[in-house]
């Protein structure tokens, strides 16, 4: 008789989810911002995490008077220490993109307190993203 181990999934890493739906991420409604260099900083930092960190790109997430929106998604570790689904609007300069990947690298929501400036950006997330967050 055989027996089958059922292993635990891997640990979940910390996920940025960046809007780039209707507002988010375009250049005629936020000229002068770069937003694919944005992008490509992320997926940078990403790739050199050794999987502490994912990136991935969603159509519109909702507050689009607050584009541009990154959603920060606690790790399997921040999850159980109480961290939850993190809302940035105005994400367009290279500093929010700096404290967004410093806070992340320190751990994310609930391994680690955010930059004091980014905490200026925090957003409450639209009705409908509340009620998922609550099944």
């Amino acid at each position: 008789m055989s027996t089958a181990w059922i292993r635990p999934s891997g640990a979940r890493p910390c996920t940025l989810v960046v809007c780039r739906g209707c507002c988010c991420g375009n250049p005629r409604k936020h000229p002068g911002i770069d937003h694919q260099w944005q992008l490509e900083r992320l997926l940078a930092a990403a790739t050199g995490s050794g999987g502490r960190l994912a990136v991935r790109t969603s159509d519109c997430l909702g507050p689009c008077g607050q584009a541009n929106i990154v959603v920060i998604q606690p790790s399997s570790d921040g999850r159980r220490r109480g961290g939850r689904s993190t809302w940035i609007g105005w994400a367009m300069d290279d500093d929010c993109t700096d404290d967004i990947l410093a806070w992340v690298a320190a751990g994310g929501p609930g391994v680690a307190e955010p930059p004091a400036t980014l905490e200026l950006q925090f957003v409450r997330p639209p009705s409908a993203a509340r009620v998922r967050a609550r099944r």
